[in-house]
């Protein structure tokens, strides 16, 4: 099948074409400037953005897993979704998802023929400015916006891809603004520690919107705290407001009672591992809450929820993707996201031996990716992705020996020769070995790639798997709700 836009190509040729224009284009560099370019080029496409109602979600760790399991609750509801999410593991489309599926082919080629003119004008007026032409992302996000107002969507979970304040997708006005765990991250964009990170991120919160926030370090919340108050926002916060009341360990998940503002959720499936997700989907929950109780928690069909968390998917996100030997993909690019990896290794799986499989972007923390697998890992296998970001792997992996000791270090070349060697040598270990892939969202597409073509896929049946699992389940209890008190509070 051609297409009119690229008479000569196949959809799938098309596609192609597109994602390699969108990005050959630089990152953002000037920071100030991208919001007026998006402005710009929206402002041309007849301002899309404004006709979307969206729940606006940011923070440093947890923030798309929490936006997947928002967009399946509303979904869930009833509604109509858009959902944009950064970065992608296969296609582009990934990140921008329409009813719980990645942007059709056909929908791409056409609306990047209504998208483009604008984009070539507003680079050339950059140009002639002495700036930049867009970033892919600032690319990517008008063109978000577009497939969203194309599609009717009802609500948008739209998720910010650095930061808040200056991002390009703060270019709309979020009713619902969620703020999932704060920690220092991107230095280089980040000034003044943890509160310059809070700065940043409560700048996605709008005049009269709700805010839904996950607990956070004090000096995070004062941050918050002033900016809800300076926009007359109310905000709801976990610990405060609503809180994750029990949760226990089941095959393929977890089940958990959620205590919210609105009611309590009791014995609800997660397919996801983890006491972070678990907190997640409390977020999730609560904004979902927000959302269709315009601003004010409305108690949510139980049956409607359990459908919503049951859907809920987060790729790379403490995935297992093979089986035999048993290969765990994860994405944590940080000390915060790799304490987060370790609790649930242990708490999910017993494994006798486990192979690391590690690469990191050359702007991460890498002495603290490493030394946070160190009690995890026996072994480590050093590699680096095709990103131009990448760290080096030779580079990486003499950080490596100095954390882990040269003799449990490894290099290899590429990512699938990495994970070959990771596979063999769990194959050949004695009892249960693992592999755990985890440092940077790139490790894990490529490795993710390679496994689907050579090994066999692992499915977990959700819908059976609770009550499958209720004898040999793992009691996890957690604090009791406090008083809910008033919506500005800060917990203690």
């Amino acid at each position: 099948m051609t297409t009119d836009v690229f008479p000569e190509l196949s959809l799938a040729e098309a596609e192609r074409e597109i994602d390699a224009h969108i990005f050959a284009r630089t990152p953002e560099a000037d920071h100030e400037a991208k919001l007026l370019r998006v402005t710009q080029a929206l402002s041309l496409l007849g301002d899309p953005h404004r006709s979307l109602d969206i729940i606006h979600v940011t923070g440093t760790n947890g923030k798309t897993s929490t936006s997947r399991m928002i967009e399946s609750l509303l979904r869930a509801h009833g509604l109509r979704t858009g959902l944009f999410t950064s970065p992608h593991l296969t296609t582009l489309r990934e990140r921008i998802m329409i009813d719980g599926a990645p942007l059709a082919q056909d929908a791409l080629v056409r609306l990047w023929q209504q998208v483009s003119p604008a984009i070539h004008a507003v680079d050339q007026a950059s140009l002639q400015r002495g700036g930049p032409r867009m970033s892919f992302f600032e690319v990517l996000t008008v063109l978000g916006f577009v497939a969203y107002a194309d599609a009717g969507v009802d609500a948008l979970v739209l998720e910010v891809g650095i930061g808040g304040l200056r991002d390009a997708t703060n270019v709309a006005d979020g009713r619902v603004a969620v703020l999932t765990p704060m920690a220092r991250d991107h230095d280089k964009y980040f000034v003044g520690g943890l509160p310059g990170v809070a700065h940043e991120k409560s700048g996605i919160i709008k005049p009269g919107a709700t805010v839904v926030s996950a607990l956070q370090k004090d000096e995070a919340a004062q941050i918050i705290v002033a900016a809800a108050a300076h926009r007359q926002a109310s905000v709801f916060w976990e610990g405060a407001h609503m809180s994750v009341a029990s949760r226990r360990v089941v095959p393929g998940g977890q089940v958990v009672t959620l205590r919210t503002a609105a009611r309590n959720y009791v014995d609800v499936f997660v397919p996801l591992h983890g006491e972070f997700q678990a907190q997640n989907a409390l977020i999730a929950l609560a904004a979902t809450e927000a959302f269709m109780g315009d601003g004010v928690p409305r108690a949510l069909s139980l049956p409607a929820v359990a459908r919503g968390f049951a859907g809920a998917t987060s790729p790379g996100r403490m995935e297992v993707v093979s089986a035999e030997p048993t290969v765990i993909v994860d994405a944590a690019h940080n000390p915060h996201g790799i304490a987060a990896l370790a609790d649930t290794l242990r708490e999910t799986f017993t494994f006798d031996r486990l192979i690391g499989v590690v690469a990191v972007l050359a702007d991460k923390d890498a002495d603290g990716i490493l030394t946070g697998l160190a009690g995890l890992i026996d072994e480590v296998i050093i590699t680096q992705t095709r990103s131009h970001r990448a760290a080096d792997a030779e580079a990486l992996a003499e950080h490596a020996r100095q954390v882990f000791g040269a003799d449990r270090v490894r290099v290899a070349s590429s990512v699938p020769d990495a994970v070959q060697m990771a596979t063999a040598i769990a194959s050949e270990a004695d009892g249960e070995a693992g592999v755990l892939i985890a440092g940077s969202i790139t490790l894990v597409a490529e490795a993710r790639r390679h496994l689907q073509e050579t090994h066999m896929p692992v499915t977990v049946d959700a819908h059976t798997v609770v009550t499958a699992a209720d004898a040999g389940a793992v009691p996890v209890e957690q604090a009791p709700l406090e008083d809910a008190g008033d919506a500005g509070a800060v917990p203690a």
